[in-house]
């Protein structure tokens, strides 16, 4: 939260997240979460590198899957998240 804050004092047009969800309490992802769909709120656009699905799914608009280097699936985060057969083909059981 603190790298966060400190980002945000430099007023970015973007903001990269670096799987934010990394080893942390469940209380502490959800003010994480929180504060990122506040941020998307005001109108900050957040790039959001992330392993977790269920963190991405809660808070993303758009999801693009990446294998070794190129861009496997993309799309609405809604429809990644409909579409188990994708899901199945590139997230680890």
């Amino acid at each position: 939260m603190l790298t966060i804050a400190r980002t945000l004092l430099t007023n970015p047009a973007i903001l990269l997240l670096d799987e934010p969800s990394g080893g942390l309490a469940p209380k502490v992802l959800a003010a994480i979460a929180e504060t990122v769909r506040a941020l998307k709120a005001e109108g900050l656009t957040i790039l959001l590198a992330e392993q977790s699905l269920a963190f991405a799914g809660a808070i993303a608009e758009r999801a693009a899957v990446i294998e070794t280097g190129r861009i496997r699936w993309h799309g609405p985060m809604a429809d990644f998240l409909a579409d188990a057969g994708a899901q199945a083909r590139f997230l680890l059981a």
